[in-house]
């Protein structure tokens, strides 16, 4: 069967404001990042594509557990081990969990009216969180670049291309 190529989706339409901006642009990527797993049987999706062991579901994983310690304020403490999923994790698992958490964390970013505010992180060495403006242009810059290696591991399991 003939690789796939999906046409490209284009930047998100959003509001005028900044945060609907950057939320747009975050929930975009989100959206690339399942669309990836779509489709994807056991085991390739949790296979390693590259020698550093990078699979689509780890990275799912991985993102899952930035977004809760980002957006939600939850502790990690082996950033090396939430790219490895679970043998008893299920894919499908793993992507609801993925759905929940950002939706949990779009009510937080809603709950917020001023970007220049602390973000929902727990202070770090100096005390204080950063602000939900780099909270969520971090969180775009991460989920990007998740959201590009998912497309080359997509392209090496089955050819499949696009967003």
């Amino acid at each position: 069967m003939p690789p796939t190529r999906r046409r490209d989706a284009r930047p998100p339409q959003t509001g005028p404001g900044e945060k609907e901006v950057l939320l747009g642009f975050l929930d975009y990527l989100r959206a690339a990042v399942i669309a990836k797993t779509q489709g994807v049987p056991e085991p390739q999706i949790r296979t390693p594509g590259v020698a550093s062991g990078t699979n689509l579901l780890g990275l799912v994983k991985h993102l899952t557990h930035v977004e809760r310690h980002w957006l939600l304020g939850h502790p990690v403490t082996d950033w090396e081990a939430t790219f490895r999923p679970d043998p008893n994790e299920s894919a499908e698992q793993i992507v609801l969990a993925y759905r929940e958490t950002t939706a949990r964390a779009n009510e937080v970013i809603a709950a917020h009216t001023d970007l220049a505010s602390a973000g929902p992180r727990p202070g770090g060495k100096r005390g204080s969180a950063p602000s939900l403006r780099w909270t969520l242009t971090h969180m775009i810059e991460e989920t990007g670049r998740h959201a590009g290696h998912a497309d080359i591991l997509r392209e090496l399991i089955d050819g499949a291309t696009g967003r």
